[in-house]
């Protein structure tokens, strides 16, 4: 199956920060790295025959009030990488801003926190007033040789939505390897719930996730919509900041932004069905403005 798989307005902030913790109550494993070390070996089968450029698996859940979504992933980064990468509230800024909708993003100290100011908007320049503004607090849950987990929480988001969280855990593999679970969720309430509704009437009808809803051999599958294509979307934009970001730290310094835009805009360029919404040219004049105005304004 050929991978060759675009928000505006209300729908843009909705789906861009589309997903709630339907997990939050789940008993905690004793041993999460041989939790997610089993996971991987669940999800061989599918991690080997995946469609995507690399071994990578999506999925979605949808709940009353809740949705979720995730994508486990095998990145040729040894875990020391990975685990060196986002530990740090800084470098996860780095990593957000490269999303469309993210608009700026700083860690500040926050009653002995630390938390990520970011705002979230539409895939167009605008300035900081006009975007929402939501607190994210950083969290290592844990920092092992072998394993990391990273949690962003945010108890409001815009329009009604709440109990946002983006999670990466990772664990070390063999030959310089590690397997990465990014999780992304949120709750919605009525408010949200009607905005997101005449989202997916309108603008976002005739958009798609990447779970294959039918015959997975059919030469022109079709694809989940509406709310679950909503978030598998952009759980996949923020995992390819991730790895765009892992990717683009062997660049020097000075050039390591330019790289990580690079390596985003050509993932997500693999998906046009999915997540073209800009051209190239319009999304690197963006985002560098975007980039000088995060290191500047407070």
């Amino acid at each position: 199956m050929s991978p060759r798989w675009r928000f505006k307005g209300l729908g843009v902030v909705l789906s861009a920060w589309a997903c709630a913790s339907l997990a939050a109550a789940a008993v905690p494993e004793a041993d999460p790295a041989s939790a997610l070390r089993a996971r991987y070996a669940a999800l061989s089968e599918q991690l080997e025959h995946s469609p995507f450029p690399q071994h990578l698996h999506v999925e979605s859940m949808e709940g009353p009030g809740a949705s979720q979504g995730e994508v486990y992933a095998v990145v040729d980064y040894p875990i020391a990488t990975v685990s060196d990468a986002f530990s740090s509230p800084a470098n996860w800024c780095d990593a957000l801003i490269l999303h469309l909708n993210v608009k700026y993003c700083r860690p500040v100290p926050r009653d002995g926190r630390t938390v990520l100011a970011t705002a979230i908007g539409r895939n167009i320049d605008q300035p900081l007033s006009s975007a929402h503004r939501v607190e994210f607090t950083f969290r290592l849950a844990a920092s092992r040789p072998d394993y990391v987990d990273v949690e962003l929480k945010a108890r409001k988001g815009p329009l009604g939505t709440s109990n946002y969280r983006i999670s990466l855990e990772a664990v070390g593999l063999e030959n310089e390897r590690a397997f990465v679970h990014l999780r992304y969720s949120y709750s919605y309430g009525s408010v949200s719930r009607l905005a997101t509704k005449a989202y997916l009437a309108t603008s976002g009808s005739d958009k798609v996730g990447f779970t294959v809803i039918g015959d997975s051999n059919d030469p022109k599958p079709k694809f989940i919509g509406g709310v679950r294509g909503a978030i598998e979307r952009n759980t996949m934009r923020y995992y390819l900041a991730i790895d765009a970001y892992l990717g683009a730290l062997a660049t020097p310094v000075p050039a390591r932004f330019e790289q990580s835009l690079e390596r985003w805009f050509s993932a997500t360029e693999l998906y046009p069905r999915q997540l073209r919404e800009i051209d190239r040219d319009t999304y690197f004049a963006m985002k560098r403005r975007e980039y000088l105005r995060q290191q500047t304004a407070q």
